[in-house]
């Protein structure tokens, strides 16, 4: 044998040794067209068969609507009303006018009998004085007629439009479009001028003056299309126009509202002027120049970025002027070039920030383009994008050229050797300088490119080498004064700012002799509005804590002294480094998988993560706390998203201590019915501004421990039964409690059948009567006993595996997790909606269940996205080979892998794309990122989202998803299943009462507890189950089990002889689980209480042991 051949063999099983390689991938590659191509056509077929139907169905239901609507006014009386015109006239007419005229662009004879219809009947109806029958009432009355008011003018606007645009002499019937365009005209004039509205009060008057505005507004817009059919129309006159005078000046007058309409306060450049004269536009000539700049000016106002902006755009242009380098400075200390470039772009973006959130763009877009021809004629257009302008500072090329400007490249500021402003005049940037920049981009990114955000900026930073260390040890040395300043003078010190100290782009700036370069920066300065202004400014030698502060902040180490004011205590120097480290670590998280994060332990040390921690935490608690004002909203955003990322990093593996989360809380958390009743009642979009505990429980609810957010729990579903019960949901006991029956071996299939439909009926009690094996039913009532063990029993049956709903996870905690083929069964998704709702009622009633769920899962039902970093909890395996294929050094073309996944159920083999075309995408060494993410993504969110949004479903129709959030995954399996498979005998005894003639000091209950501490834990659980109908401890231990556990004497004295001869009570005990009673016959001997405890918890009985 050839010992340099080797078998090879692919990922997909087939050998390849029955063909040649190069061949393989020839017919592979073969294969992959033909199936493209015919994917192509069948999505060709598809999309010419959709819009040919929709055009078929749409013309027949016009054709059908257009008869009735004819034969509707063929017989309708004298007697018009408002509500008549609008819903049975003008709805239908619009719509088959739209659907035979205006798509086809062609006028039909028949048509033009139904507008002139349409719009005297319209006419008629304007000039009535009845309010009940004049159309204009409806834009003054409710908030939906007056909807509909408007989007029916709107429609008439656009109908004009159409008319004037058919009015030339090709026209066969010319004279009849002539004559419905005056019609419509006039109509059109009535409706934008609100003053001649037959049917203004006082009262009304506003609202119809805002009505008419909307439209002149509309027609003003490039939507209508307005301006454009009075151009077409315009260049149709010649000299004899007599009969077209009418149609004419109704156009123009109609063409000049939107001009009159205009305030004064909105008018600027790019607007045409209020007080232009009428004359200007009695020449054709001038009124089409001037409708062409509106039309222009008004297709570019849907997104109009203000002067300043496009400024900063073209200053990044003109400095940036190849693809990986700035221009030549030419000049004699070229350092000045960047500090200059840095300080004029930062002074810009500032002032463009404060247009922008202060006054609101709408209407955001990605492509927000100026053209260089103001009338958009010629062929040198050219057409330039604002966020394009702006794509050299996503570069590395471009962070790279600042950090080696600022003389010692990402080290420069923490390096006390080097001063930016050392005594020999030498002008250099700090790196606080170049993080100002990119903070503002990051800003601006934000708001102007909404679409992917500040993605390309994040992209940059979360991977330049050494940047984000070099910003946490800035940070560091601020934000931890007690390891000493380790910035220099000219950067970052305190974090109390000092009004009287200059920035260091200030003093460079002083020392500037060129004159043109001044000239140049006033210019600059200009496009802002106003003169430079020092910068704030911190400094390191002053402020410092005294001996009294620095031992108080020690006394908790993770509890960050310098940031207890939350972003209001800080400057605005230490707020932009903030912004821009969390932003950016923020989005490295993201992809950050274990084992970089604990064993590698990049970008920084475990111990440094935990300062980073408590650093976040101490800002999140602190800022929504006391509030934060708007130019700190994207900062407390960034930091609290970054907190998250690394707080649920910890609950899955953790690498903090549990008294960290608790620290910025510990001296002020108020009371448990307090934290609840605010968090109830604070609307989610106030977290931020409305500073209060509510807002901190809601976005940070980690401060609190873990117990007191149980109590908080508890208090909501308190407060949610007293408020039903104020409804009247809850009357008496058992007056609107639900019956069902539910036979032994088939818990889940008739629990689903009499309860699936109920929704959050389910809150209500539940009486349950069992049928045995026997078909009999069993003995007892229901007093709430019952009904825990129906909810156990159900679950138990239904998240074993052997049912096919739920699977286990191959981790060593075996968690569920909703299993694939779950799709396939009959009523699958529903049964899981079902089981939602089953375990919703648990938590409802405080009733533990034995399973808990994977963490992932658990994600998905708090409403959080899920990482490449949480597939280790779910499918270990799977993550061992993504992370093998990240660090293959390699080819990974010899792997043969490619964008897709496959799946197995019966027997059938599925292949599924990870993206589209994934088929004929192979993994490379390049595109390996998006490979393992992409799988990572389909594993953990894609897969499960269908089962996750049903269980949730069911789950969120008892609980509030707002609950659900006050805990973390495993927090959730706690709450659920009550922790450990034990239970600790000491508590129980201690909260254990005694009832007919029993005591503690009693002989039996001293045996009885001797028998229980030699019990396995599995027995003591069997043993509480047999008398509460649970296996679990409550949560918070059994103080909170209600009612108490109890244990009732029953008298069974055996005879003298047979006391003599060694025997023992004979008698079962039994137990009443609606009361939490274990009924114990009076045992002699410990051995014989053992045998029958054991006997009576594993028969499956519980009244029919009596």
């Amino acid at each position: 044998m050839d010992l340099n051949r080797k078998h090879k063999v692919s990922l997909r099983g087939a050998s390849s040794g029955e063909m040649s390689r190069d061949a393989l991938l020839a017919k592979v590659s073969q294969e992959r067209e033909l199936r493209s191509y015919a994917r192509r056509a069948n999505a060709a077929v598809l999309y010419i068969q959709r819009v040919w139907r929709s055009y078929i169905v749409r013309k027949k239901a016009a054709i059908e609507i257009r008869g009735e609507w004819e034969s509707l006014l063929s017989c309708h009386s004298d007697t018009v009303t408002k509500s008549w015109v609008s819903s049975r006239v003008l709805r239908p007419f619009l719509f088959f006018i739209r659907s035979l005229s205006v798509q086809h662009q062609k006028i039909l004879a028949r048509d033009i009998h139904c507008m002139q219809a349409c719009f005297k009947i319209l006419l008629e109806s304007i000039n009535s004085n009845d309010q009940g029958s004049n159309f204009c009432s409806l834009a003054v009355d409710t908030f939906e007629e007056s909807k509909t008011w408007a989007c029916q003018t709107r429609r008439l606007v656009s109908l004009c439009s159409f008319l004037l645009m058919e009015c030339n002499y090709s026209q066969e019937r010319i004279k009849d479009v002539l004559g419905v365009s005056a019609l419509v005209l006039r109509i059109l004039i009535v409706l934008t001028d609100s003053k001649s509205w037959k049917i203004i009060t006082k009262d009304n008057f506003e609202d119809a003056e805002t009505a008419g505005k909307m439209i002149i507004q509309f027609i003003g817009s490039w939507k209508s299309g307005y301006y454009t059919a009075v151009r077409k129309y315009i260049k149709t006159l010649t000299k004899q126009t007599d009969e077209r005078l009418l149609i004419t000046t109704s156009a123009v007058t109609l063409a000049l509202r939107p001009f009159h309409a205009r305030q004064p306060a909105f008018v600027d450049d790019n607007q045409p002027y209020t007080n232009l004269a009428v004359e200007e536009y009695i020449l054709r000539d001038k009124i089409l120049t001037r409708l062409s700049e509106v039309e222009l000016l008004e297709k570019q106002s849907s997104m109009e970025i203000p002067s300043v902006g496009w400024a900063i755009g073209n200053i990044i242009s003109l400095a940036t002027v190849s693809e990986t380098d700035f221009m030549d400075p030419q000049e004699s200390n070229p350092g000045m070039f960047y500090v200059l470039y840095v300080h004029v772009i930062v002074t810009l973006a500032e002032n463009l920030m404060s247009q922008v959130e202060n006054v609101g763009i709408q209407n955001n877009h990605l492509d927000f383009e100026a053209t260089s021809d103001a009338t958009g004629k010629g062929e040198n257009s050219v057409r330039i994008s604002f966020v394009e302008l702006l794509r050299p500072v996503c570069q590395q090329w471009h962070l790279a050229k600042l950090l080696a400007a600022s003389g010692k490249e990402i080290r420069v500021i923490a390096d006390k050797d080097v001063s930016t402003s050392s005594k020999n005049g030498s002008e250099t940037l700090a790196l606080f300088d170049i993080t100002r920049f990119y903070s503002c981009m990051l800003r601006i990114f934000c708001v102007l490119n909404p679409v992917v955000g500040p993605l390309p900026v994040l992209n940059m930073l979360s991977f330049c080498p050494g940047y984000i260390v070099s910003l946490w040890s800035s940070l560091e040395g601020v934000l931890f004064p007690e390891n000493g300043c380790t910035t220099d003078d000219s950067s970052l010190g305190s974090v109390k700012t000092s009004g009287n100290t200059r920035s260091p782009s200030e003093k460079k700036l002083k020392h500037l002799k060129n004159d043109g370069v001044n000239k140049w920066v006033n210019v600059l300065n200009k496009f802002s509005g106003k003169s430079p202004e020092p910068r704030e400014h911190v400094d390191c030698t002053s402020d410092q804590p005294g001996p009294s502060q620095v031992n108080e902040s020690t006394s908790d180490e993770w509890d960050v002294e310098t940031l207890r004011s939350g972003p209001v205590g800080i400057s605005k120097d230490v707020s932009c480094l903030l912004h821009l480290f969390c932003a950016t670590y923020a989005h490295l998280l993201v992809v950050l998988d274990d084992i970089q994060f604990y064993e590698k332990q990049v970008p920084f040390m475990l111990e440094k993560q935990r300062r980073i921690a408590s650093m976040l935490n101490t800002l999140g608690y602190n800022g929504l706390l006391r509030g934060t004002s708007p130019e700190n909203r994207q900062l407390m955003d960034s930091a609290i998203r970054c907190l998250h990322l690394l707080y649920e990093r910890d609950c899955r593996h953790p690498f903090c201590p549990s008294a960290l989360w608790l620290s910025p809380a510990r001296t002020s958390r108020p009371p448990i019915a307090f934290a609840a009743r605010t968090h109830e009642v604070l609307p989610a979009s106030d977290v931020f501004s409305s500073p209060s505990m509510g807002s901190v429980i809601t976005i940070t609810p980690h401060i609190f421990p873990f117990e007191e957010r149980v109590h908080v729990f508890r208090e909501f579903i308190s407060m949610d039964k007293a408020s039903r019960k104020m409804a009247g949901e809850v009357d008496a006991p058992g007056a609107r409690s639900i019956e069902i029956v539910v036979r032994r071996g088939h818990v889940v299939e008739d629990g689903f059948q009499q309860l699936n439909s109920i929704g959050s009926r389910l809150k209500s009690s539940i009486h349950v009567s069992f049928v045995n094996e026997s078909g009999l039913p069993e003995a007892g009532l229901d007093y709430g006993g019952l009904s825990k063990e129906f909810l156990t029993d159900i679950t138990k049956a239904a998240f074993a595996t052997e049912y096919g709903l739920f699977s286990q996870t191959t981790t060593s905690d075996r968690l569920l997790v909703p299993s694939s083929s779950a799709r396939h069964l009959d009523n699958g998704i529903q049964m899981i909606e079902f089981l939602g709702r089953i375990v919703g009622k648990a938590l409802y009633e405080g009733i533990l269940l034995d399973y808990s769920f994977s963490h992932v899962f658990i994600q998905k039902l708090l409403g959080r996205y899920s990482f490449i970093d949480e597939l280790s909890g779910l499918d270990p395996e799977l993550y061992r080979n993504l992370m093998y294929i990240k660090y293959y050094d390699g080819d990974l073309k010899e792997l043969c892998l490619d964008f897709t996944v496959t799946e197995e159920f019966c027997g059938k083999m599925s292949i599924i794309e990870l993206k589209p075309g994934g088929k004929d995408v192979s993994v490379t060494n390049e595109n390996k990122m998006q490979y393992i993410h992409a799988m990572a993504d389909y594993k953990l969110n894609r897969q499960i989202v269908p089962f996750s949004n049903a269980f949730y479903r069911g789950l969120t129709d008892l609980i509030s998803p707002a609950w659900l959030k006050l805990f973390n995954a495993h927090e959730f399996n706690q709450l659920l299943s009550g922790g450990n498979h034990d239970i600790d005998v000491d508590d129980l005894r201690k909260n254990t009462k005694y009832t007919g003639g029993y005591t503690d000091s009693s002989r039996t209950i001293k045996i009885f507890w001797e028998v229980m501490k030699g019990f396995e834990p599995s027995e003591r659980c069997m043993l509480l189950k047999f008398v509460t109908s649970c296996s679990r401890a409550p949560l918070l231990g059994f103080k909170y089990l209600q009612p108490t556990f109890i244990i009732h004497k029953v008298s069974c004295d055996t005879s003298l002889w047979a006391a003599i001869g060694g025997q023992d009570v004979e008698r079962l005990p039994s137990a009443s689980t609606c009361y939490n009673t274990l009924k114990l016959p009076t045992y002699k001997r410990a051995s014989t209480m053992r045998e029958k405890l054991l006997y009576a918890i594993t028969s499956n009985a519980g009244f029919e042991l009596s």
